[in-house]
């Protein structure tokens, strides 16, 4: 692994930025992988790795390694090693230190104080049991791609109220007003080099938590800081996070960050036609090791055969 860059010793804030798009246009060629710690590293993350390596690689760029331990409840030391040792039996190799969420909290608070300051974010004391009753009683829930939105129970609640409660140390999350900030931040798009020019659409998220009493910052939030941070060109992942990319352009705009580029790779898909995901542990990559499988026929299990450039 290389040394840090100059650029990698930075860590700008919005108001920093001066030319958010420009900043990037300057930089070289920068993509990453954020595995989070929860389990073992299997085919379906494998092949997200390898097309974001490969990306940077073929350009003569740089590839990051981000661990997303913001959870530590779920996150377990022993499952980064894993996934740290799988990455380098398949011959991936990473520019500079790895990143761990876990040690940024400090970073992300300064940006949700952003907005906090902006009127952008409430508290909301609900509980998840809470939430899922008024969703099943209400005669028509608010849904968008991932299912029911948060009906906004605590939205309109008075400061006094929700000061008092918050200072009693009730728990409670903070949930981004989302229809304040697409009111501030206009019509967006984002560039995706496989859909193409898309269209935000916040209001189909809701207001998505940004961080919990237990959890110091949600994945929204701490990804699109450090994707930031980082100065990566290139966001590439799963086509299930298309729909999220809405959420991340409008912190992006609130934060005065720049807009990378995006490719939503197709998912790797089991024998029925499901997503591979980490509760399947025959795709394991350290199960699949265990079977005697070298690393390229691995690579090629996870969509990337050595005879196709890798």
């Amino acid at each position: 692994m290389s040394d840090t860059t100059d650029m990698e010793k930075t860590e700008p804030t919005g108001a920093q930025w001066g030319d958010p798009s420009g900043i990037l246009r300057q930089a070289p060629m920068t993509t990453r992988f954020a595995p989070s710690p929860t389990g073992e590293l299997h085919l379906g993350t494998a092949h997200s790795a390898l097309f974001a390596w490969k990306r940077a690689r073929d350009a003569g760029g740089r590839f990051l390694l981000r661990i997303e331990d913001i959870d530590t409840a779920r996150c377990l030391p022993a499952h980064e090693a894993q996934i740290l040792r799988d990455l380098e039996w398949l011959g991936l190799d990473w520019d500079g230190p790895v990143l761990r969420q876990s040690e940024r909290t400090e970073v992300y608070s300064e940006f949700l104080h952003v907005l906090e300051e902006g009127s952008l974010v409430y508290p909301c004391f609900c509980t998840r049991k809470e939430i899922q009753a008024e969703i099943a009683a209400a005669p028509s829930a608010p849904h968008g791609p991932d299912g029911p939105l948060y009906p906004g129970t605590c939205k309109n609640m008075p400061w006094r109220e929700a000061k008092s409660r918050m200072e009693a140390g009730e728990p409670y999350a903070l949930r981004l007003h989302m229809d304040r900030a697409v009111g501030m931040t206009g019509p967006l798009t984002f560039s995706d080099e496989r859909f193409g020019d898309m269209q935000v659409d916040g209001l189909s998220c809701g207001d998505i938590v940004l961080c919990r009493k237990d959890t110091p910052s949600s994945y929204h939030l701490s990804v699109t800081v450090d994707d930031a941070t980082q100065f990566v060109t290139l966001v590439t992942r799963g086509e299930d996070l298309l729909h999220a990319t809405s959420i991340h352009r409008i912190l992006q705009t609130l934060f005065a960050l720049p807009a990378p580029q995006y490719h939503h790779h197709g998912l790797l898909l089991d024998d029925s036609g499901q997503r591979l995901s980490k509760r399947d542990k025959s795709k394991a990559i350290s199960a699949l090791r265990a079977e005697g499988l070298s690393p390229a026929e691995v690579r090629a299990l996870a969509g990337f055969p050595d005879d196709q450039g890798l």
